[in-house]
């Protein structure tokens, strides 16, 4: 059993380049109610492999993680998961350079522009699909390729997408999204493809349909998640991701809840598995680094000195 959760450490108020003091932006996520099922976790489980990268990389600590279990190859922001999406959205995705294309909401702010979440948006598959044709010609005229996947996936393929390091969508919702889209000569391509399409979708009655009913327009996309297909060479981590909406909206009661709940239900179910000496992984990713804990190794009264020595999981989730 190897259970991995994103979004698990209180995320920062400052300190972050796309979200400087003062700003609009994710708010401090409170400190840890009690989870007893993970201290006990902690006491029987020792830390296997950790990972850490600045606040500013690209891929999130749980993207990384999951890239290390799949073992993939790749720089940060060069991570193969539009490939990966595609071919489960039935797409063959060959040995062509994919791309994630999420049609966006960019909100204007009085000091920076930011990317609403996606999922707030109420977006079907027929306004999805007609606004994917809409845009269809500015990428096609430069050969590209679009596919439709879902209402917040459109794909394209192009060979400008093989080694385009892109910013995570979860390092950018909620955040100034000048910080994360680039200075290389691809990435201000997209940059200009980002304008055409602004340019493009302002003029389109379907999101004056959209803002008569009060839902936002969907003004721009977010290009994640580029590279060819990689194969999965180990077993993937099953993810409970149940944390990240409460994180991503600042919503500190949700996100407290949402832990219990974890705690309650996968991380008990954990703890049961181990206390019956049945191999188990932990993977816990904040907003810096990963860090995987597995079955304690050794005899007894190792396991009884990991028991006693286990640290406390706020600190652990702090450290994240």
């Amino acid at each position: 059993m190897h259970l991995l959760i994103p979004f698990a450490a209180p995320l920062p108020d400052t300190g972050h380049p796309a979200r400087p003091a003062g700003s609009a932006g994710l708010p401090a996520l409170p400190a840890l109610p009690e989870l007893p099922n993970l201290q006990r976790l902690f006491g029987r489980l020792a830390e296997a492999e950790r990972d850490e990268a600045d606040v500013q990389s690209p891929s999130p600590p749980h993207e990384r993680a999951l890239a290390r279990a799949w073992g993939w190859r790749g720089a940060a922001g060069c991570l193969p998961f539009a490939a990966r999406a595609a071919q489960a959205d039935g797409i063959d995705t060959g040995e062509l350079a994919w791309g994630l294309l999420t049609p966006a909401h960019w909100h204007l702010g009085t000091d920076q522009v930011s990317l609403v979440d996606p999922d707030s948006l109420a977006l079907d598959e027929a306004a999805s699909r007609a606004l994917l044709d809409a845009v269809r010609p500015l990428f096609e005229g430069e050969g590209w390729a679009l596919h439709y996947g879902a209402p917040l996936r459109w794909y394209a393929a192009h060979d400008s997408l093989a080694g385009l390091a892109t910013a995570s969508l979860d390092r950018v919702i909620g955040r100034n999204v000048d910080a994360w889209l680039g200075t290389d000569p691809a990435a201000r391509r997209i940059r200009r493809l980002q304008s055409e399409v602004q340019m493009l979708l302002y003029t389109q009655a379907l999101n004056d349909d959209r803002q008569a009913q009060g839902l936002p327009s969907i003004n721009s996309f977010w290009l994640s998640g580029c590279g060819r297909a990689q194969p999965a060479a180990g077993p993937s981590p099953e993810v409970d991701d149940r944390l990240r909406g409460p994180a991503l909206a600042g919503d500190p009661p949700a996100w407290a809840q949402a832990w219990q709940a974890l705690d309650a239900g996968p991380l008990a179910t954990l703890d049961e598995a181990a206390a019956r000496g049945r191999p188990v992984q932990l993977t816990l990713c904040g907003e810096r680094a990963w860090a995987r804990y597995a079955t304690a190794a050794g005899g007894p009264l190792r396991r009884l000195r990991q028991r006693w020595s286990a640290p406390r999981a706020a600190a652990v989730l702090a450290a994240l």
